[in-house]
């Protein structure tokens, strides 16, 4: 399916993505020049539902790598099940030994091969969207290794020898920024920076992903969240998601405005720690939030409450 940048942007947002125009024109180059997208930014901000709003527009399977400390090519590509190796070696023995050349021969056949996520993405008969997520969590061995795979698409298993993708996967990586990405990878790459959202954007992204939400209410929310993440030093700012929950807890509260009350009976939907909680209670604080709300004052900075 090859679709306009207008068309892309449409599709996106049949999946919920509300996403700017900058956005939307570097994902179609990307899909245009068939290269690996590059999503950098602060966690929470949508990158890994880029790959998933993918996978949806185009039908396909979403195969997701999770990067991690100590993520090595075995991980990361394929691995032999040895345990039922051995099992096919002992009852070889129990009836009386198989060929020798025979039994070498079958222990590295499809049925000793677990697949990991690149090799699956490499040997899908159809194109997959290979998500490979947080990237910058891996050493650069590893990320040497993974852009020469992106390089080729292709994969070398010393018993088979090499093999090439049946269909290009689409690529997309995430970094949240923690350690900076070779110039080796960038270059095979579409690099895209997603920070997080306006209270606009952030509005247009609560009214798509949470139904029934009365207009004010979902203006509050957004304002909120914006206003919390800029004037609040957080160990972690509210993501999108939690953006999300919020909204949908205070519909559940039944409320139609962010009260000092309805605020602090949702604090934990938008804050996931307790230093986090005490920052905003003894830096702002709900009647804080309520005054900056209300538009009291510029700061609307109010302590406790």
């Amino acid at each position: 399916m090859d679709l306009s940048i207008e068309q892309l942007r449409q599709s996106f947002e049949q999946q919920g993505y509300i996403a700017d125009q900058e956005t939307i024109v570097t994902v179609y180059l990307a899909l245009k020049l068939k290269k690996p997208l590059l999503v950098e930014g602060p966690p929470g901000v949508g990158k890994t539902e880029i790959a998933k709003a993918l996978a949806a527009i185009f039908d396909a399977e979403l195969i997701r790598l999770q990067c991690y400390e100590g993520l090595d090519e075995n991980k990361a590509l394929y691995e032999w099940n040895y345990q039922k190796q051995l099992i096919r070696i002992q009852l070889s023995q129990a009836n009386g030994g198989d060929r020798c050349t025979d039994v070498e021969d079958s222990l590295f056949s499809e049925d000793y091969l677990l697949e990991r996520p690149l090799l699956k993405a490499i040997r899908a008969e159809t194109k997959p969207v290979l998500l490979i997520d947080e990237v910058d969590k891996v050493d650069q061995e590893f990320e040497a290794f993974l852009f020469e795979v992106l390089s080729d698409f292709q994969v070398s298993i010393p018993e088979w020898g090499t093999l090439k993708a049946r269909q290009i996967p689409i690529v997309v990586l995430t970094s949240n920024a923690e350690r900076e990405i070779s110039d080796g990878l960038k270059r095979r790459c579409v690099y895209l920076y997603l920070d997080f959202p306006t209270p606009e954007k952030e509005l247009r992204i609560i009214n798509a992903r949470v139904p029934g939400i009365e207009e004010r209410l979902a203006m509050e929310v957004a304002r909120a969240v914006n206003y919390i993440r800029e004037q609040l030093l957080l160990r972690k700012k509210p993501s999108i998601a939690e953006t999300l929950d919020w909204a949908r807890a205070v519909v559940a509260l039944g409320a139609d405005r962010l009260t000092p009350d309805v605020v602090n009976f949702s604090l934990n939907l938008i804050f996931k720690n307790k230093d986090d909680i005490d920052t905003f209670r003894q830096e702002l604080g709900t009647q804080g939030l309520a005054g900056f709300l209300n538009g009291n004052g510029k700061n609307g900075h109010g302590g406790r409450g």
